[in-house]
């Protein structure tokens, strides 16, 4: 019997794979904000959820995008950063 994978984990491998030919950095961020923006709530907190519980089966670019989705990662912005600078 062959165990079914559920749709936000293929999901969330398959663009990962789709976007492993950019850099790294770049590809957890491209998943990350394809998650974040397209993607039904409830299925991105299952994910985030799942991906806290170990992440067991998930492809290395969506660790990283969920980390990134849970803020741990984030960069600071350009814009964003030289906005808060000002006197």
């Amino acid at each position: 019997m062959t165990a079914t994978v559920p749709p936000e984990r293929r999901m969330a491998n398959d663009i990962a794979a789709n976007l492993g030919h950019l850099p790294e950095e770049a590809a957890a961020e491209a998943v990350a904000g394809h998650i974040g923006r397209f993607w039904d709530p409830r299925m991105r907190s299952r994910l985030l959820a799942y991906a806290a519980g170990g992440a067991e089966g998930l492809h290395p670019l969506v660790i990283a995008a969920v980390r990134l989705l849970h803020g741990s990662g984030k960069r600071e912005s350009g814009p964003r950063k030289a906005r808060e600078e000002r006197p």
